[in-house]
């Protein structure tokens, strides 16, 4: 890596944050060894929106069986957005899934399928926010971009003792980043740094013996690490109602298409009473009979909010439904629905309540 226009102090550190990567890069299937050509764009802006509040592990069996079945930007622009979002399940915000979409579509129809390369272009793009349009454009094509995630965010607040509480502090962590990133290798040094966060400089238990920056961490030399980057009090959540309905026939369970818009929309789920963000379900049935109501079998922890979920069962033999939005499916192939996390913690909790 070129480091010859910083100063002496960032100089070291970006060296010696390089020459750790070279020796202990993880190996990621959407990543190249260290040095090597630059990845697959399609490759990098796909993983870098399945990891957006995600980690490396839950990412990696998405990511592979995303791009075995979509292998390129124009085979996903073609998928239909429900496959896609049933494919998705399981990774949580949902709205990464359908801009996923809408962002393939748009390279393949807008910019025959190509990639721009600058970070100010590639913001432009539908679900593509500023750290990710940065990565994207160092990574994938080794443009000078400065690249802060959560893992970098802790490590450069550490090196350098960034005090200033979060989310204000992000602005000094930023400038202090882009103190040492490189002029070329920017997209080599930022997974570098990525990796030391995640390995090393991790939230709990850092493991600053092996650090190799360890001698300039302003933190371990106020005897304070765990202390940056210094967050916010946390918020009480509040807590949710929700009524799931489980209608079965002939070994089939009714499902529902939620609505495009909103939490988890577009996907296929047990039908419920409306629940939202800001209230609680009105937990009527959609149709008369007789129920018998399971309370509060799941508990679910979305980012501002708790959920806690009753499942009505359906108990009569008769049954009419009489809308386009729902959907008979073999309970036998209900992996293959695609539910979202939380509905799917309900059936699983209805068929082993039934061994």
């Amino acid at each position: 890596m070129a480091v010859d226009s910083l100063p002496a102090t960032a100089r070291k550190i970006t060296a010696n944050i390089g020459a750790h990567y070279v020796d202990k890069a993880r190996i990621l299937p959407w990543r190249s060894p260290p040095g090597s050509n630059l990845p697959d764009p399609y490759h990098v802006w796909l993983s870098e929106i399945m990891l957006q509040q995600t980690t490396v592990a839950a990412v990696k069996s998405y990511f592979e069986k995303f791009t075995r079945r979509w292998p390129t930007v124009a085979s996903l622009a073609q998928a239909r957005e429900a496959d896609v979002l049933a494919a998705w399940a399981g990774l949580g915000y949902y709205a990464r899934a359908r801009n996923l979409h809408r962002c393939s579509v748009y390279i393949t129809e807008k910019m025959d399928g190509i990639f721009p390369q600058k970070e100010s272009e590639l913001l432009k793009l539908p679900g593509v926010g500023a750290y990710t349009a940065a990565a994207i454009a160092a990574i994938a094509f080794g443009e000078r971009a400065v690249v802060v995630d959560a893992n970098i965010e802790r490590l450069v607040a550490r090196l350098f003792a960034i005090d200033t509480p979060l989310p204000k502090g992000k602005a000094e962590i930023r400038t202090a980043m882009d103190a040492i990133t490189p002029p070329e290798g920017a997209g080599d040094f930022a997974q570098a740094c990525m990796d030391m966060g995640a390995t090393i400089c991790t939230s709990k238990n850092p493991k600053c013996e092996i650090c190799p920056v360890l001698k300039y961490c302003a933190a371990h030399a106020l005897g304070n690490i765990e202390y940056f980057p210094v967050k916010p009090p946390k918020k009480a959540k509040p807590v949710r109602r929700a009524r799931f309905f489980w209608i079965e026939q002939q070994d089939r369970i009714l499902l529902a298409t939620r609505p495009p818009k909103g939490m988890l929309g577009g996907m296929r789920a047990l039908p419920d009473d409306g629940w939202a963000a800001g209230n609680d379900g009105h937990a009527k049935p959609p149709m008369a009979g007789e129920w018998r109501v399971h309370d509060n079998i799941v508990q679910h922890s979305f980012t501002h909010f708790s959920l806690e979920v009753d499942l009505a069962v359906y108990q009569d033999e008769k049954i009419v439904i009489n809308s386009d939005d729902n959907i008979w499916w073999a309970l036998d192939d209900i992996a293959e629905a695609g539910l979202p996390t939380l509905y799917a913690k309900a059936v699983k909790w209805k068929l082993k309540e039934e061994i």
